[in-house]
């Protein structure tokens, strides 16, 4: 009977997240194409979009249908997939995972392994870096992630040598531990963070995304905390349209 409990969120996390992009197909207006041409006016942007334990980067890609509004005509939207990795908390199986976790659900203090983390911080950093060299404003740079991906999205953008546009951590978790925060640059601490989490998550609890925001605002880095009553291991499509408003917001302007 115990596998079955410590592999139960792993199934839950891809039902829920599954659920959430069927939600965002079946309310988007049908009259709206999802073709746009590049707009000269509108700054170039990148969004890099960090999937969840045990899911893929393709199966997120209709999350971006939802960003409609002008200022995205020249946004370049990316999500990768992670490579199929053992996994502690589900008894060694090998599934996509950004880094090992070893338990779930996780808490506050559930156990952080940070050198497999770096190696993934390392890999999300040579994305980033291949599109700041084919010519994006790093403050045009915006770094999302869900659960496991969120975790990732927080180290990334906080370990990364420049400011960038902003990072924004869904149902996530704080993945390394506080003698990290030396190793911060001083401008990614003025990356802003936006950080939201769904109020009865059961797979990473509640407790672990609202310690986050004063963990790393003890670092001078600033972080908007959003909390969704009801809201389970899942993305809303409230928390989307949230995002896509906070982005607009801090987008630099072409010049």
């Amino acid at each position: 009977m115990q596998p079955m409990l410590l592999t139960k969120p792993t199934v839950l996390l891809a039902v829920t997240l599954g659920s959430t992009i069927i939600f965002v197909l079946f309310f988007q207006p049908r009259h709206l194409s999802s073709s746009r041409k590049p707009d000269s006016m509108a700054a170039r942007s990148f969004v890099l979009w960090l999937h969840g334990l045990g899911d893929s980067g393709p199966a997120n890609e209709p999350i971006k249908t939802l960003f409609r509004s002008p200022e995205f005509r020249n946004t370049k939207w990316s999500f990768p997939s992670a490579p199929e990795n053992a996994v502690t908390c589900n008894y060694g199986m090998r599934m996509p995972s950004w880094f090992d976790i070893h338990e779930i659900p996780v808490t506050a203090d559930s156990p952080k392994d940070e050198s497999d983390l770096l190696k993934a911080v390392q890999n999300v950093h040579t994305m980033i870096d291949k599109e700041v060299a084919a010519g994006t404003d790093p403050n045009n740079v915006f770094v999302c992630g869900f659960s496991q991906g969120g975790a990732l999205t927080l180290a990334s953008v906080l370990l990364y040598p420049k400011r960038l546009g902003g990072g924004a951590v869904f149902s996530g978790w704080v993945p390394f531990n506080s003698s990290m925060i030396e190793k911060f640059p001083e401008d990614a601490k003025k990356t802003p963070i936006l950080w939201s989490h769904g109020m009865a998550d059961r797979t990473v609890l509640f407790e672990a995304g609202q310690a986050g925001p004063p963990f790393i605002e003890q670092a001078g880095v600033s972080c908007e905390f959003k909390a969704y009553p009801g809201l389970g291991h899942s993305i809303s499509n409230e928390e989307l349209q949230f995002l896509e408003s906070w982005i607009k917001t801090r987008l630099q302007s072409s010049s």
